[in-house]
């Protein structure tokens, strides 16, 4: 089988990537969809808050995935659902396989990565005591109560303020359990400031920054959990333990880009988003092979997903056009983006300025808290941005505009660093 465009996954990225792809000329285009619908993660959420920025009004998670799947299906994009990808080679043939196909292999003239991301497990946490029922990731209990309708337990505790770890005390609260505390490592919350507000604040849900899980009581079924103090270095504090009984616990401890296919194909990964390193086309170290959505780096909204995977569609069309007319990829000189002071990634991680567009989308997220302070943007020493911010949390993805025009004269700077400045007394 052979196809010009085949995009692995079929949530809000793969949908949109597809979407513009069909809409700028690409014409065999091909979605595999590992799940038994298409929407991804979307379909478990059924809170409302998407869709603000991309359709001006208020959506629940399986209404935003429906605009999308409705569009790609009116544009007679084809999917196959219930089929996972296996492996990609750097020729762009991927073996995958399905209960009704077996296995298969498809030659694709592009490739567009939109895999998406996982929790990150209670192993990786070291947390000590048993293994016994009732522990689990936010994103599990929010299928369970959500698809399955059952309800993991009555007396909660959770562990990471996360946007979703935020959102399921608001769910579980809903449904009439007891959230007895919501704990976070950091000195921060990692969710976003309304999600904090409406999900926490709203339900008299207390919050308690540095702090952690430092053992889990109960051998057949979790009895309850200490909680304790941490230090600056993240290590509990002798005598701040604190016992809560409980029967629940759930984990919102980060999300992991499911990149296993891309380390196989050998796309070059950022060390920090943990996600392919990617240009200002969203194309990967991998020529042809393109990334976006939560694959690449993890999003607070979903509406900036749809934003940035549409550009990776429209990149990967263009991709085509040129190899259909005979042009091949043009040596063009490259700036790296970098992450300087305050600022933990960019995306994306290098740019050409004679290939980009008269404006380009540079996202980031900071390393703390910030107040009073400015983005600022320099090519070598000049500075091009200098936006004032009266604060900036981690929590909340952060994006600046570079001007083809402004850096049209630094076409051979060493480099293009996004950084904060404390703002001057």
């Amino acid at each position: 089988m052979k196809k010009e465009l085949v995009i692995i996954g079929g949530g809000p990225a793969g949908l949109a990537a597809a979407i513009a792809a069909k809409e700028n000329g690409v014409n065999e285009i091909l979605i595999l969809e590992r799940d038994h619908e298409l929407g991804g993660i979307l379909n478990q959420c059924i809170h409302n808050g998407f869709g603000l920025h991309t359709f001006q009004e208020e959506l629940t998670g399986p209404e935003y995935a429906a605009r999308f799947i409705e569009k790609a299906e009116r544009l007679g994009i084809e999917y196959k659902l219930n089929t996972m990808a296996l492996s990609i080679t750097k020729d762009r043939k991927v073996t995958a396989v399905s209960a009704k196909e077996g296995m298969f292999e498809i030659e694709a003239d592009a490739l567009i990565l939109s895999m998406g991301c996982r929790e990150r497990p209670r192993g990786a946490l070291q947390i000590p005591g048993y293994r016994p029922a009732g522990i689990y990731s936010a994103g599990t209990a929010q299928k369970l109560v959500n698809i399955e309708g059952y309800m993991p337990g009555r007396e909660v505790v959770i562990l990471g303020s996360g946007d979703i770890g935020l959102i399921m005390a608001r769910r579980m609260a809903l449904e009439g359990a007891k959230v007895k505390v919501v704990a976070e490592l950091m000195p921060y919350s990692g969710g976003l400031k309304r999600n904090i507000v409406q999900c926490l604040s709203d339900f008299d849900i207390p919050l308690r920054l540095n702090t952690t899980v430092v053992d889990i009581a109960g051998k057949e079924r979790v009895e309850g959990v200490t909680l304790a103090s941490v230090d600056e270095k993240g290590r509990p504090i002798a005598g701040t333990e604190e016992y809560i009984p409980c029967d629940t616990l759930l984990l919102s401890v980060g999300l992991i880009p499911e990149n296993e296919l891309s380390k196989g194909i050998g796309v070059a990964l950022n060390h920090v988003t943990k996600g392919p390193v990617v240009n200002e086309r969203m194309e990967t170290s991998v020529e042809g092979v393109y990334a976006c959505g939560n694959v690449l780096h993890v999003h607070d909204l979903v509406d900036f997903v749809s934003e940035e995977a549409a550009c990776a569609g429209r990149y990967a069309a263009e991709y085509l056009a040129e190899k259909r007319s005979g042009i091949s990829e043009r040596e063009v000189s490259r700036i790296p983006v970098i992450a300087g002071y305050g600022v933990r990634y960019t995306v994306p991680s290098s740019v050409s300025v004679d290939r980009m567009e008269e404006l380009l989308t540079v996202r980031f997220r900071v390393k703390d808290v910030r107040r009073n302070c400015f983005i600022s943007v320099y090519a070598d020493n000049k500075r091009l941005v200098h936006i004032k911010r009266p604060v900036m949390a981690p929590g909340e993805m952060e994006k600046v505009m570079l001007k083809k025009k402004e850096l049209q004269a630094y076409k051979t700077a060493d480099s293009v660093t996004v950084k904060i400045e404390e703002a001057e007394d």
